[in-house]
């Protein structure tokens, strides 16, 4: 039988990189192209016990539907995390409860963009965005980036010179795929082009309390003055991804009272159960202390394989230096095809993800998305040594 799909099935299809990368699971293959945390930091024992005493004490209630925003507890905690982390001051009640920052990718694409709308992000971006939106049936235009983020003044010409734009998703600290991080400079020449348009502003913020080197600088949206930022938060990286819990903030509410109208069409609330797991586990334990053993591993995982690629890799590659979050971004030398050291590294059972992924317009066939938080040392090792060598059998 024939189902009748809609049309934006049609750009929902599986790519070539999704299928390859389905190798990548196999067991004899070492990765880096996922995202994965490091499971050997999942709290295990301290979920087991809270879980227990949260089910004895609030059993019933927990159970049950539960409210749309969320848990008014986790989301007073999370509103205090924001201020002590971010500087960013937000009500409570200004936060909703998602399961995972992805479902809000979704809803952002669904509450902004009709066919033929403009959505503006990094060039590269974060392909599970790109892939959230695409699903509307957007446009894309790329802002393009330097080693220290998106450049404002390049925003100011696209604003100046096209109005369907309908906002822009940005990851200002320890960019997937890229690693890099905005000064504290270019996020003020940011909010000052976004005001100037009145443009809203999509914050996705996974990994900035994944800092290894410096001081957690400013969110976007402690800078919003007219309530256009978004912020998008998640426990995934500092916590477990498998509870599926995130968030989205704003300081004007009204627009966070637009995104529960949609999460009730969707799933009506995130599971009460995860919500309170997490609640009781920060009114049990340090969650900034656990944050801190993470860090820790990923730091020394990131000196590893920087370590591994200065030894390994040939004259001419470069890559990042990310001061935190999970992930580096290599370019292979100009006449070297990066799709054609993916397969090679294929071949020699290890795998990144080619960069061209990444790019919704633009493709240059010159760049990799590298993950360094999920690996041991002694396979990291081994990893970009396989590496090092298909880039020199394909120079």
């Amino acid at each position: 039988m024939t189902m009748n799909y809609a049309k934006r099935m049609e750009r929902m299809q599986s790519s070539e990189i999704r299928e390859l990368l389905k190798l990548t699971a196999r067991p004899d293959i070492i990765s880096f192209a996922g995202g994965l945390p490091a499971p050997e930091l999942f709290p295990v024992e301290e979920i087991a016990k809270v879980s227990h005493d949260l089910v004895l004490k609030e059993g019933q209630q927990l159970l049950q539907y539960a409210a749309s925003e969320g848990r008014p507890s986790l989301r007073a905690k999370i509103a205090d995390r924001m201020l002590a982390k971010y500087h960013t001051e937000i009500d409570k009640d200004a936060i909703l409860i998602t399961t995972g920052s992805q479902q809000c990718l979704d809803f952002v694409g669904k509450m902004f963009l009709d066919p033929g709308d403009v959505v503006l992000c990094e060039s590269p971006s974060y392909l599970g965005a790109l892939n959230a939106f695409n699903a509307y049936e957007p446009d894309f235009i790329e802002v393009p980036t330097d080693d220290g983020g998106l450049i404002p003044a390049e925003l100011d010409k696209i604003l100046a010179n096209n109005k369907k734009c309908k906002f822009i998703y940005v990851i200002p600290d320890f960019q997937n795929p890229t690693g890099r991080t905005w000064s504290l400079e270019r996020r003020k020449e940011f909010m000052e082009v976004i005001n100037k348009y009145n443009l809203p502003v999509v914050e996705d913020n996974p990994y900035g309390e994944l800092r290894y080197e410096g001081e957690i600088l400013p969110s976007l949206t402690s800078m919003d003055t007219k309530g256009l930022v978004m912020f998008l938060g998640t426990f995934s990286k500092v916590f477990c991804p498998g509870l599926r819990l995130g968030w989205v903030a704003g300081k004007d509410k009204s627009v966070i009272d637009e995104f529960v109208k949609i999460k009730q069409s969707a799933d009506l609330h995130t599971s009460n159960f995860d919500q309170g797991v997490v609640d009781a586990f920060m009114d049990t334990y340090d969650l900034d202390a656990h944050v801190q053993k993470i860090v820790a591993l990923y730091k020394h995982r990131r000196d590893v394989i920087i370590k591994a690629m200065e030894d390994e890799f040939p004259a001419g590659v470069e890559w990042t230096h990310p001061e935190g979050g999970l992930f580096l971004w290599v370019t292979v030398p100009e006449g070297c095809s990066a799709s054609k050291v993916f397969h090679k590294c294929i071949e020699m059972k290890v795998a990144a993800v080619i960069g061209d992924a990444f790019y919704p317009n633009e493709k240059t066939d010159r760049s990799m998305r590298i993950n360094f938080s999920n690996m041991p040392d002694d396979k990291i090792i081994e990893g970009i040594k396989r590496m090092g060598q298909a880039i020199k059998e394909c120079l």
